[in-house]
């Protein structure tokens, strides 16, 4: 029986994405979520790690800049994956270093379109809308020093109406990014294909 691998989600927001990945693998067989780390003390998703019985950490900006302090931590809790899930800091390059191919995120749209710093969110469904661009999606990709940049392991589209407003255009969004990023995380795990040749 080969140890589990463990992952650690990173979250600044309500915590949609964090709770369905805390439900996917709950009982899972080779995988389990084992902590979550938050930058914001009043967020929404240190509530849902309660419910879950997932251990919390809060960190400032200047904690997240210490190596120490949060590898540290990660190796506390025998992480080997993390997964970003409505994470609004930049990934600082010790943990890239730490974790190579092994930090995935979600970015609510068809990258390359609407990535990069500031874009998250409601603003970038705002600018799909804006746009009048007829479909947009999700991204899911490895994290590399750079916003949104990283080896993109999956995409999914949904259209966009010329009626739809940016609420409803999120809406759709995270339908996408419900019932595909639990499902994309274990391939990703479990296969260990995508970044395992570089």
């Amino acid at each position: 029986m080969h140890k589990k691998s463990r992952i650690a989600i990173f979250a600044s927001g309500t915590g949609s994405n964090a709770e369905e990945i805390f439900n996917y693998f709950r009982n899972h067989h080779s995988i389990e979520v084992v902590c979550l780390l938050c930058n914001k003390p009043e967020a929404q998703v240190l509530a849902r790690a309660q419910q879950w019985a997932i251990p919390a950490r809060v960190v400032d900006r200047n904690e997240f800049k210490e190596p120490k302090v949060v590898l540290d931590w990660l190796a506390d809790k025998q992480v080997t994956h993390i997964v970003l899930a409505g994470f609004l800091w930049l990934v600082p390059e010790y943990l890239i270093d730490a974790f190579p191919n092994r930090i995935v995120n979600i970015h609510p749209a068809l990258l390359p379109k609407y990535g990069g710093r500031g874009m998250y969110g409601s603003k970038v469904h705002e600018a799909v809308k804006q746009s009048g661009d007829r479909e947009t999606g999700i991204t899911i990709h490895l994290v590399n020093e750079k916003y949104d940049e990283g080896r993109v392991l999956f995409q999914a589209k949904c259209e966009v109406d010329q009626s739809d407003s940016p609420e409803e255009i999120a809406n759709k969004v995270h339908q996408l990014e419900h019932t595909s990023y639990p499902r994309v995380i274990e391939n990703w795990i479990e296969n260990d294909s995508w970044g395992a040749h570089e």
